[in-house]
């Protein structure tokens, strides 16, 4: 008998989709535009402008989801600025605030830059110091800086648990006025700067940032005006999706599987939120809707028989072979090649590379994750964790969302594609903590489904803990992960900087789907009110 998981329908349907009205940007908007980047661009090349002013612009810049405009501005100003490195450091050393942030931007640029840069706040035992404990700002900015941690960073773990602490305190506190100031420290603490979602926060950060008393006008109306004009060409590629999707009619065909066009954009936008990665967000929405389609296959109502027949199909790439598939496999298979091989044919037009063999290993290598997952299922086999993650970080498809990234990112080049032939470090990390992720979010409705054990309990089964236990245990590997992921970024430094972007932006964007639940399953919470403010509801001017 063939199951039923009993999703909720589409909550946005093509009809809706289609009559999304873009922002008015009249011609005033896009010479005032111009004119304010001209104005930022100047800003941030100011020689005479002193580091500390300097850093929190390149920061607001950041978290305004500007920055992209001023990439080499950016690049020029940190050159600049760790070429006196030790002279800052020695100007600026009983600034913590300045010291965590000089610390996070310079990481995050992928300078190196050594935690011993903290032991100066430290007294005479190794403890930090007592008068930071009420220097709410330095401990904030401390605090965000220690999640560039990589592995073996004892002080940025210090770093992290003495803040963590102490802004605990700060919240407690009801003595405290500053609502700004405990905005920043409630949103840090549930979720640090270096794991969040990077459009979902400038929305956030656009808000927050008017109310600031260094707030400076010229960039918050960039911003918003930058922001409304992106989101005309997110309801752009939505509404060519959607066509798309409602055109190739797989959802009416499988109507066990979920039905997640708009849901699957906002991953999309969460990798890649610029305007040059268009073709990217197209295709990779589309590969998203397939993911979900082959998954519920797999997972819910295909038979064992099929699924080897489909994950042997696969494996040929060879439309010929549907033949041999029941009706249902042979319309999701035909649909699976006809959209990957377009996306290849669309990458050979116009750039002249063949990427079609890469876009093959990644979907082959999933069907074979997820038969590996439905063999488990029908033994009823509990895999160890090592067993099971050693599969899961494939089954999740984060190397199938990172290969399209890999081939799809704009300035790609032949020795791009001639270092591709393994899956990177970074890849396989950034895919582990979208398995896991996953994993916390949605394992308690797949349990109740009956689906194959997940990471929490293969813990609960193999190593006789609770669910909260194995919970705990769980969230200790994300952290660990989350460090590897930050070593990985370095050593793969000789990778493309936009895949490497994107595969540091698959966990956060992974973090905010599943940070409250299966906000991808069970989309009408967090997740709808999430596509209207990022795709749908502009800012106000």
């Amino acid at each position: 008998m063939r199951r039923s998981a009993d999703f909720k329908p589409s909550l946005w349907h093509n009809k809706y989709i289609q009559s999304l009205t873009s922002a008015d940007v009249t011609e005033r908007d896009a010479k005032r535009l111009d004119e304010l980047k001209e104005e930022v661009a100047r800003m941030i090349n100011e020689e005479t402008v002193v580091v500390d002013d300097k850093l929190e612009l390149i920061d607001a810049l950041q978290q305004l989801g500007i920055d992209y405009h001023f990439e080499k501005e950016i690049k020029h100003a940190l050159d600049s600025i760790f070429s006196k490195f030790d002279d800052i450091r020695m100007e600026t050393k009983d600034n913590a605030y300045i010291i965590a942030l000089l610390f996070r931007l310079l990481r995050g640029h992928g300078f190196r830059v050594s935690q011993d840069i903290f032991d100066q706040f430290k007294d005479e035992k190794g403890s930090f110091k007592s008068n930071l404990s009420d220097q709410i700002k330095s401990l904030l900015s401390l605090y965000e800086a220690s999640y560039m941690a990589v592995e073996g960073e004892d002080t940025l773990i210090e770093t992290q648990n003495f803040t963590i602490q102490h802004l605990n305190n700060f919240l407690s506190n009801s003595s405290h006025d500053s609502h700004n100031l405990r905005d920043y420290v409630a949103n840090a603490l549930e979720q640090p700067l270096h794991w969040r979602m990077e459009r979902l926060h400038t929305r956030w950060f656009i808000d927050v940032y008017q109310k600031e008393e260094k707030m400076r006008p010229l960039l918050l109306e960039f911003a918003k005006l930058d922001f409304n004009v992106v989101q005309n060409t997110y309801k752009s590629e939505l509404k060519e999706v959607s066509r798309w999707w409602s055109n190739l009619g797989l959802w009416e065909k499988l109507p066990f599987s979920r039905d997640r066009l708009a849901e699957n954009y906002l991953w999309s936008v969460g990798w890649a939120f610029e305007p040059k990665y268009s073709t990217f967000r197209l295709a990779q929405t589309k590969a998203n809707s397939l993911i979900t389609a082959i998954d519920d296959v797999y997972d819910v109502y295909g038979f064992l028989d099929e699924l080897e027949l489909f994950t042997e199909t696969v494996d040929r790439w060879d439309a010929l072979d549907i033949k041999k598939l029941p009706a249902y496999m042979r319309l999701c298979c035909l649909a699976l090649f006809n959209t990957t091989n377009y996306t290849a044919y669309e990458t050979m037009r116009e750039k002249g590379f063949n990427i079609l063999p890469f876009l093959k290993r990644a979907w082959t290598d999933l069907c074979k994750a997820y038969l590996v997952e439905a063999k488990w299922y029908n033994k009823n086999y509990i895999p160890t964790l090592e067993e099971y993650l050693q599969n899961g970080w494939l089954s999740i498809s984060g190397h199938v969302i990172l290969s399209y990234a890999y081939c799809l990112v704009p300035d790609l080049t032949q020795h791009d594609l001639d270092l591709f032939q393994n899956y990177p470090e970074i890849m396989q990390w950034s895919s582990m903590l979208l398995r896991l992720y996953n994993d916390l979010g949605t394992s308690k409705p797949e349990h109740q489904r009956g689906d194959v054990a997940k990471s929490i309990h293969c813990c609960m089964h193999h190593e006789g803990i609770t669910e909260a236990a194995a919970r705990e245990r769980i969230k200790e590997l994300i952290y660990d992960c989350l460090k590897k992921l930050n070593r990985a970024r370095r050593v793969d430094s000789t990778f493309n900087k936009n895949f490497v972007d994107i595969a540091m932006n698959l966990p956060r964007t992974t973090h905010s789907f599943y940070i409250h639940g299966d906000g991808y399953g069970s989309p009408e919470g967090e997740t709808k009110d999430r596509i209207i403010s990022l795709l749908i509801e502009p800012v106000q001017i």
